[in-house]
């Protein structure tokens, strides 16, 4: 058996029989790469290539990029960073200025910025309550058989808390699917070797560590392990007196008589001397056993001040940073204490 069929012969035959008489076969009138070139064009106009982009395209004018080395990876808060910082350049160098370094105090910065000392409030507002609830878990809401609820209304009292804000905590613990409150503390590394704690009060742990970890991740800090920051902190009472409001000499001796043990003066900007000085604030530094003494002190002399929120944490040896780093800090420590269940943040930067 032919391993060709009849008809492929027959084709094959036809094609013999032209050529014996002279016949070419067909050709296309245009150059060869020119009509490769036309087909090109054809083939892409039906494809996506010319569904995708307006202009004309042309292999002649394609371009193909190569790499030499490997492109900048940048995550989402680095490429903020990177374009504030190629803004703020760009304006420098348009109007021919270098940008001085600012000397400040961080810690009073933070806390007596604008819209601090509400923020600051409203979370002083927020413990109590949660501390009235899980006092009230613990032992009911009768006083007389409650000793913890006893201390945290003392608490509240000496603290300026309004009285509806008790009470209201009180009704919220006797409510069905209410929870008691749990103290976490958690431990951060932020920015030029400077150390973070974040103390929360919450009925749901779950939820108030993931919060604390997409910020932490989004600003380009880093969780640190439990212990690895609060040893550079020791416990203590505050209060904060505008340096307008008395006299360095007179605030020093009414507090060291009363049994503080230090007075933070703020850190004198050296290059703007003509600082608003109803924006600076001395700071009290107590044991918690004397902080009511020193508190009664001030108000005995007219003294104005703001108390603390309870016990806080004060920096051992407070970290110097350049400006880069103590902004990164400053936007880290403000985005925590949005959260809700996050009652104070707590930095060792100067």
């Amino acid at each position: 058996m032919s391993p060709f069929s009849s008809s492929s012969l027959r084709a094959l035959r036809r094609i013999l029989q032209r050529l014996s008489h002279g016949a070419t076969p067909v050709k296309s009138s245009l150059p060869r790469n020119e009509w490769m070139h036309r087909r090109l064009l054809s083939f892409q106009s039906s494809n996506l290539w010319a569904s995708q982009s307006d202009e004309h395209y042309s292999p002649c004018n394609a371009v193909r990029t190569i790499w030499t080395s490997s492109p900048l990876c940048m995550g989402r808060r680095s490429s903020k960073i990177a374009d504030r910082k190629s803004e703020e350049l760009i304006g420098l160098q348009r109007a021919n200025v270098i940008p001085r370094k600012v000397h400040v105090d961080f810690s009073m910065e933070v806390e007596h910025s604008q819209g601090a000392q509400d923020l600051k409030k409203a979370k002083l507002y927020s413990k109590i309550g949660k501390e009235v609830v899980s006092a009230v878990k613990k032992g009911g809401p009768n006083p007389v058989s409650n000793s913890a609820l006893v201390a945290v209304l003392e608490k509240a009292k000496e603290l300026d808390v309004p009285k509806e804000i008790v009470e209201r905590n009180i009704k919220k613990a006797s409510e069905k699917g209410q929870e008691a409150y749990i103290e976490k503390i958690y431990e951060v590394y932020g920015f030029g070797g400077v150390g973070f704690v974040v103390e929360v009060l919450t009925d749901k742990v779950n939820r108030s560590v993931a919060a604390i970890r997409e910020v932490v991740r989004d600003y380009g800090a880093k969780m640190a392990d439990s212990g690895s920051v609060m040893f550079r902190f020791k416990r203590a009472r505050t209060a904060s007196v505008k340096v307008t409001d008395v006299d360095k000499d007179q605030l020093l001796e009414i507090a060291l008589d009363a049994g503080a043990e230090d007075v933070i003066e703020p850190l004198d900007d050296e290059e703007d001397p003509e600082e608003d000085d109803s924006e600076r604030y001395y700071k009290i530094v107590s044991p918690p056993e004397c902080y009511s003494a020193i508190l009664s002190k001030l108000r005995d002399e007219g003294i104005s001040f703001e108390p603390d929120n309870g016990l806080e944490l004060i920096p051992l040896a407070p970290v110097e940073v350049d400006d880069e780093a103590m902004e990164l800090n400053k936007e880290l420590m403000s985005k925590l204490l949005e959260l809700d269940d996050v009652d104070a943040v707590y930095t060792d930067q100067k």
